[in-house]
């Protein structure tokens, strides 16, 4: 079976740097994102699962044919008091077994958000050393361009013993004692939520209190890609100047947050897989978990309001 994991990988390769040119977006140095023209050669593939990476409610409506539906709930921790932490290795474990997912399997994962949920789902995975992740580019719409089929019906799945690494890999991780000590060495630590969250201005549900983590800089995770068009990513030479505003080396170490470790997700996807940054590692709880915990250093920018 290994074999044939080998060959698709192969394939997936070759075919993704056959259209590096006609795609005008990055060097796809590595398989990670997948053009829907390179994906739709290898859709039926039997060691090919597809996951739709949206609300149910849209799964239902539409999503590529064969696709199974994961969603954030899915592959988060219940047992924590604020939400949107990682879930456990047994609960991931559960969850692809009853999916019909298999270890030696192929995921090829899209949303409909510029792959910022999808590329949460990357992180979970690849903090349990479950390598074989892809992210369909474009989505749902740019596979619909090129005449992919879609469906209305859930696949017929048959469950199976899916099984993590025995042991966690935390190479893009990082938790919230970590955070605190990486303070006292004047870490990079790079907020990735919007300017109003940033400021303090905006509080979102599930957060304590407004304000970001101290000595934070502010990138949004959305500028790194077209938000206001086909939410695909941005060329690399722009994701080179966008970051060159971390003032910071590849090798560099560097702490991404947001509001609940989502948007950093995909931020961590661009600078570790399309930009060749080393250290940099997401905060889980980002600052849904920050918040929460009164003893913890935060500020929040001055906001006046005129009034008429």
């Amino acid at each position: 079976m290994n074999w044939r994991i080998n060959i698709l990988l192969i394939t997936l390769f070759m075919l993704s740097c056959r259209q590096e040119k006609a795609s005008e977006t990055i060097t796809l140095k590595e398989t990670v994102l997948i053009e829907a023209d390179a994906f739709k050669t290898i859709a039926t593939e039997p060691t090919v699962k597809i996951i739709d990476f949206r609300k149910k409610e849209k799964y239902d409506l539409e999503h590529i044919e064969g696709a199974l539906t994961i969603w954030r709930a899915d592959i988060e921790d219940n047992s924590s008091p604020y939400k949107g932490m990682m879930a456990s290795k047994l609960q991931i474990e559960t969850l692809f077994g009853a999916l019909g997912i298999k270890t030696e399997d192929v995921l090829v994962v899209y949303d409909d958000n510029g792959l910022c949920d999808a590329s949460r789902l990357w992180w979970v995975m690849e903090n349990y050393g479950f390598k074989n992740v892809k992210l369909l580019h474009g989505g749902l719409p740019a596979w619909k361009a090129i005449g992919g089929k879609v469906s209305s019906k859930a696949p017929t799945v048959k469950e199976t013993n899916f099984k993590l690494k025995a042991e966690a890999e935390t190479r893009y991780y990082i938790s919230k004692e970590q955070v605190q000590e990486a303070l006292k060495s004047n870490a990079l630590i790079l907020d990735t939520r919007t300017t109003d969250e940033f400021s303090g201005k905006r509080q979102k549900k599930g957060a304590q209190k407004g304000g970001r983590i101290p000595n934070s800089i502010h990138i949004d995770w959305a500028d790194a890609i077209n938000y206001d068009g086909d939410k695909r990513i941005r060329p690399l030479k722009d994701l080179e100047v966008i970051y060159n505003r971390l003032n910071r080396t590849k090798n560099d170490p560097i702490i991404v947050y947001c509001h609940s470790g989502v948007r950093s997700a995909h931020t961590t996807f661009v600078l570790t897989q399309l930009l060749g940054y080393k250290n940099v590692r997401n905060y889980d709880g980002s600052w849904t978990e920050w918040s929460y915990y009164n003893n913890l250093p935060f500020e929040s920018d001055s906001i006046t309001t005129i009034k008429k």
